[in-house]
């Protein structure tokens, strides 16, 4: 063999080497080219979230965007659905055929009927092991199988479920006015709404906004006579009537909101609140009003504050930049225990009209599970709405305060993003670093905690429960009717004709069904 073979020889065993390690390394080659035309041609993903922007949200998504337009070469258009708008317009965003590829998703928000409604696209545990591997790897695997509906998921579930419970701030200054040391029942801050209609005028005791707070007055007096959910079991709707359920009776009997002992239980709470407002300490037309309790608390204008152990964070940052200290009371049940929140209370969801299901999988796994997505999502920008203190916490850059802060922690509506990721709070003040102290050990898990009702047989009749709620128990709710009795003997009539107990029956069956298939695990 001359020279010139053997150079070729050698040539032709360097070639074949280098595809056979090209092969070992990562597959063949057509493999690494199906992978780089995925990413080829840029995608706009359009998103809905629940609640409001931020301020600061377009400098957020902004930098977001430019992070997805280098890895995935994809970019995100954010809407919000405002919470009193939900009712109406989130089914319609996803029944309407409209652009939109993901929608924040839970149990608490139509999940269950919009993933029978076909409204949005079928998940497997293989094609998220796929698309979404840090999130998998992150997610606890029970989370998945909660998610199913039919024997399908249809959403994906948050990697860090939250412990928290829903909350009532109180001014402390205002409580010593009253001569009040603590609260032990919402039943009982009477002095401390009359102190506030007495010594302070710019101030609305019970400040409540239509799109939240308005039945949540009614449903903590509620929750003093049975471990009340919070909202119906068929609609998951807080303004609406329905079934309810106790939430820790291991019977799981279900009750209509307007048979014994229920009804008498809403007479007892419309009857306090009836009180309340004639005294004036409710806001006369809170339909009207869309600015949150929570919102207009430590500026003076909302005596109580109304939201969780975990979206209240930033309400006792500014109070006390402001020399206000805050006084909590959980919403415990009769028993001092509260309801670990279920495995779907946080988490999104890939619509079925999506054109580019994989590449809104592959955006949020990054936004979910990345840290360097996730902080940008749930605290905004480092050095304009956080920064690291010494000490490897979390505060607020030199001259911002909580106030002032355009992106402030879990206010945009990334609730689903992996907490676990986060580093400790500096700025937590000592009443809440005390609340959640106080949660942990209370918060159970309860009979009914995973279960969520499919409203496919009586969706009609849920619909117009909703309709008769609107018209003849909002009223009831904030105390604005002029005979309490009389104002149920109409509710009761209205829902009994929408079919109030044929609902009943059929939450009835599937609780039962879900009962039995979990004490049989």
């Amino acid at each position: 063999m001359n020279r010139t073979m053997l150079r070729g020889a050698l040539l032709l065993v360097l070639m074949l080497l280098l595809i056979l390690e090209t092969t070992a390394c990562g597959g063949s080659t057509s493999d690494v080219a199906t992978v780089d035309q995925a990413h080829e041609k840029e995608v706009r993903l359009v998103g809905y979230l629940i609640g409001e922007a931020p301020k600061g949200m377009p400098q957020v998504l902004q930098a977001i965007n430019e992070k997805l337009k280098k890895d995935i070469n994809a970019t995100i258009e954010l809407n919000y659905i405002g919470w009193g708008d939900a009712a109406s317009k989130y089914p319609l965003v996803l029944a309407s055929g409209q652009d939109v590829d993901f929608i924040f998703a839970a149990e608490w928000i139509y999940y269950v009927s919009e993933a029978t409604r076909g409204s949005l696209y079928p998940l497997s545990r293989e094609l998220l092991e796929k698309y979404m591997p840090r999130h998998m790897k992150a997610m606890p695997p029970e989370a998945l199988e909660a998610a199913k509906v039919n024997g399908t998921p249809y959403m994906i579930p948050t990697s860090s479920p939250d412990t928290m419970v829903n909350v009532a701030l109180f001014r402390k200054d205002v409580m010593d006015k009253a001569g009040m040391k603590e609260i032990r029942k919402f039943s009982d801050i009477e002095p401390y709404l009359a102190e506030i209609k007495k010594s302070y005028p710019g101030m609305t005791p019970l400040n409540l906004d239509s799109r939240y707070d308005l039945p949540v007055p009614f449903s903590y007096l509620l929750s003093e006579k049975f471990a009340w959910s919070s909202a119906p079991i068929d609609s998951g709707d807080p303004l609406a009537e329905g079934i309810a359920v106790d939430m820790e009776d291991k019977a799981g009997k279900m009750y209509s909101m307007v048979e014994e002992p229920i009804l008498s239980y809403q007479k007892e709470a419309a009857r306090i609140m009836k009180d309340w407002y004639d005294k004036g300490y409710v806001n006369r037309n809170p339909y009207a009003n869309n600015i949150r309790s929570k919102d207009n608390f430590c500026n003076g204008k909302s005596g109580i504050a109304f939201g969780n152990s975990i979206d209240t964070q930033n309400v006792f940052m500014t109070c006390k930049e402001q020399g206000i200290d805050i006084y909590p009371l959980p919403l415990l049940y009769p028993s001092g225990k509260a309801s670990k929140v279920s495995l779907l209370n946080n988490g999104a969801a890939i619509a079925s009209s999506s054109k580019n299901p994989e590449r809104a999988m592959e955006a949020l796994d990054l936004l979910m599970d990345d840290p360097s997505y996730a902080y940008l999502a749930y605290y905004g920008i480092e050095g304009v709405n956080y920064a690291f203190t010494p000490d490897g916490r979390i505060g607020l850059p030199e001259g911002v305060t909580s106030e002032t802060n355009t992106y402030p922690p879990d206010a945009a509506g990334f609730w689903f993003v992996n907490k676990s990721l986060f580093k400790p709070m500096a700025n937590w003040t000592d009443s809440y670093t005390a609340l959640q102290e106080q949660i942990r050990p209370l918060v159970e898990a309860v009979p009914y905690r995973n279960f969520f009702f499919n409203s496919a047989e009586v969706k009609s009749e849920v619909a117009n429960m909703k309709s008769v709620s609107t018209q003849y128990a909002q009223s009831l709710y904030i105390g604005a009717v002029d005979d309490v009795d009389a104002a149920f003997d109409t509710l009761v009539g209205h829902l009994k004709k929408a079919g109030i107990d044929k609902v009943k029956m059929e939450v009835q069956k599937q609780g039962d069904l879900y009962l039995a298939s979990q004490n049989g695990k």
